[in-house]
């Protein structure tokens, strides 16, 4: 019993730092990359999610750098697309006024 308990510990620890480093990662390095030009970032992801074939016959790679910043910044539950696209610029705003 006291070994589950260790290694429980040991895990919970663990997961903790792994969860801080990713949000430490988030702050200071992926969301960042957003400051050079936030409003295609966000044009791309309102494709993303008002289209259902964003791409089409463009490049793909901006498409899957607005994802990850979905993957970042995720939709809350019942949040609407104009409402969350807001946000979305706030939060990257936020991040390049610290940074610059």
């Amino acid at each position: 019993m006291r070994r589950l308990l260790i290694v429980f510990a040991i895990t919970a620890g663990l997961m903790m730092l792994i969860f801080r480093y990713a949000g430490w990662y988030a702050d200071t390095s992926a969301l960042p990359r957003y400051c050079a030009d936030p409003r295609a970032a966000i044009g791309y992801v309102e494709d993303i999610l008002t289209n259902p074939n964003p791409v089409g016959d463009a490049r793909k790679r901006p498409y899957l750098v607005a994802a990850k910043l979905i993957f970042l910044v995720p939709q809350q539950s019942g949040e609407s697309t104009p409402d969350y696209l807001q946000r979305l610029e706030r939060v990257i705003s936020e991040k390049c006024a610290t940074r610059y």
